[in-house]
């Protein structure tokens, strides 16, 4: 993470507001200023935590940051220690904790015995704006407090890292959903994350969400969650223009359009828009970027030198091969609209549960767009498997969409994200 204090801008300073003003620390709006009140809040933080209290996040403070941030510590237990006394120690609960170490017996606890201890705040709160760190922060945070999570990689970006995926449920019947194929579009990261965290929770709880039983949805379903496709991408805008690696400040200079990086960067660091790598009529999308005029790597619009060119699209054509998934959901922004249709590969029972998305969604139902009509990952989807394969657009506005439409967005598509592991 980098440092900062006062005058800093970005997606760090965001992350450190939202904690703060979770665990009771004055730090104003989360709008990635770092201001006075941020500074204040900090500065209080650091001196209740035997830190230098200067308001300024170097590698001291995000040490202690940290362990809140991933959302658990882990504690040996002391003599005279109970799990009621540990939990309230932590603002937490006796379940949160027997659910962090499976196995335990509450009752009966030995001193020096290592426990997991969740804090009693959200791993994943939707006024954040995701980074690669954050999303692996995230990812980490959630596999220790629900160890019943199935987390791993399917393959590694261009810079090395990885494409994180999360399987909820343990069911033959599989779906897949993803986001963030498009850098400026990375509020859909957040919206499938807090959906993690909010089935892990009802599944610890013997819960439901919307009339659904999670414990029955577990085994009937296996949702395979890919969060962050392009996480050189989104880091590209999420950090622009304060960049302290290299490979982001080369990458950077691709973008000649004169406009601000954020509003048309939509592509790998190596300027290819991966929703325009597959091999779905690449051929065709490909005759298209000649037209207009498109002949190399950019922000946006150019679906690199062959079909599956890059390690991030090749990964996830990879993964969904390695499965048999009956639905995919690729998340894009904006203009709250759900496409389901590609040169009539489409079954028939995909307008049926396009019909049905809409339905809990509002969202209106296309059959395609005109723009990036080939080659997108739902178009490959169709044309590989025939089965039902849909883009949901989200939000309303200029990308990058306001974070402060995740939560709306967020209400929109949790039943959708629900129905998709039914149907």
């Amino acid at each position: 993470m980098q440092t900062i204090s006062r005058g800093s801008t970005g997606p760090d300073v965001r992350l450190v507001q939202s904690l703060l003003n979770r665990i009771g620390y004055n730090a104003g709006p989360v709008d990635g200023i770092f201001g006075p009140r941020t500074y204040q809040a900090v500065a209080a933080f650091q001196a209740n935590n035997s830190l230098a209290a200067d308001g300024i996040v170097g590698p001291a403070t995000w040490a202690v940051l940290d362990r809140l941030l991933l959302g658990y510590d882990t504690y040996i237990v002391q003599p005279g220690d109970t799990l009621y006394r540990i939990a309230r120690a932590y603002y937490t609960t006796v379940d949160a904790i027997v659910t962090a170490n499976p196995g335990i017996d509450p009752n009966v606890i030995r001193v020096g015995q290592r426990l997991v201890i969740p804090y009693g705040i959200d791993v994943v709160t939707l006024d954040v704006a995701p980074t690669y760190e954050i999303v692996r922060r995230q990812i980490e945070g959630l596999k220790a407090r629900y160890p019943f999570l199935e987390t791993g990689s399917i393959g590694k970006s261009v810079m090395g890292r990885e494409l994180y995926y999360v399987r909820l449920g343990r069911g033959s019947r599989e779906v897949s959903y993803n986001a963030s194929h498009h850098a400026n579009e990375s509020i859909t990261t957040p919206v499938l994350m807090k959906f993690i965290e909010n089935y892990a929770k009802a599944y610890a709880a013997r819960g439901s969400i919307q009339g659904y039983n999670i414990r029955e949805l577990y085994d009937l379903t296996s949702m395979y969650i890919i969060p962050l496709v392009n996480p050189d991408g989104v880091d590209l805008v999420a950090y622009w223009p304060n960049y302290d690696d290299p490979a982001f400040t080369n990458a950077a200079r691709l973008n000649r359009t004169g406009l601000p990086l954020p509003s048309v960067w939509k592509a790998n660091i190596r300027g290819v828009d991966l929703n325009l790598n597959y091999p779905a009529e690449w051929e065709k999308e490909k005759q298209e970027e000649l037209e207009n005029g498109i002949t190399g790597p950019g922000p946006r619009d150019y679906g690199g030198e062959a079909p599956l060119s890059e390690p991030e699209s090749r990964a996830m054509a990879d993964f969904t091969r390695a499965h048999n998934f009956r639905i995919v959901i690729a998340y894009h922004t904006q203009g709250e609209v759900i496409y389901w249709q590609f040169q009539n590969y489409a079954p028939p029972v995909a307008l049926t549960i396009a019909n049905q998305f809409a339905a809990i969604t509002g969202y209106a139902v296309e059959e395609g767009t005109p723009e990036a009509a080939y080659a997108g990952y739902k178009d490959w989807f169709l044309q590989e498997f025939r089965r039902p394969g849909y883009t949901f657009e989200v939000g309303r506005g200029v990308n990058p969409i306001p974070l402060s439409q995740a939560p709306a967005i967020y209400r929109q598509n949790e039943g959708a994200l629900l129905l998709g592991a039914v149907v």
